[in-house]
């Protein structure tokens, strides 16, 4: 099922969200459900709060395949690459963003296997992008304070 991806200034992108823990059937059809939304999109990633729902899950692909990250945390980050990011949240936006250029992250598989990868360049920038997402953090945050402001002005009821 494709769901509805909450767009700025829904409150919910601003909270931290909540660890899963252990996958239910429940989280397999959420995460079934978000990556059937990802691609609908044509999204990179997509964070479960992103579509109303508070838990640590996000599902990326860069082209080179999906992975499902449930509780990620980047463990390790490396050198600094500028890049300009869209949002499936801020359609149609793109702001440019400072990444980390190599990380790595721990993480449970849709299995819920205890994973870990090294991801560089494409793929490294759209884990940091939505774990920011699952800490209640979006690109806006990325921004010096008064451009941020200045931007958050000028989005406010853009994207209703």
């Amino acid at each position: 099922m494709i769901l509805d991806i909450k767009k700025y200034p829904d409150k919910i992108l601003t909270k931290k969200t909540k660890r899963v823990g252990e996958v239910s059937a429940e989280i397999e059809k959420l995460i079934d459900d978000m990556i059937e939304t990802l691609y609908a999109k044509r999204g990179a990633g997509l964070a479960a709060n992103q579509v109303g729902i508070s838990k640590r899950i996000a599902v990326v692909d860069d082209g080179q395949g999906l992975v499902v990250l449930i509780d990620p945390k980047i463990t390790k980050k490396k050198g600094e690459t500028s890049m300009a990011e869209g949002c499936l949240s801020f359609p149609g936006l793109e702001i440019e963003v400072k990444r980390p250029e190599k990380i790595e992250v721990e993480y449970l598989d849709k299995s819920g296997q205890q994973k870990k990868i090294k991801a560089s360049n494409l793929l490294a920038r759209i884990i940091c992008h939505e774990t920011d997402h699952l800490d209640g953090k979006t690109m806006l945050d990325k921004l010096p304070l008064i451009k941020r402001l200045k931007m958050k002005r000028q989005l406010k009821g853009l994207f209703k």
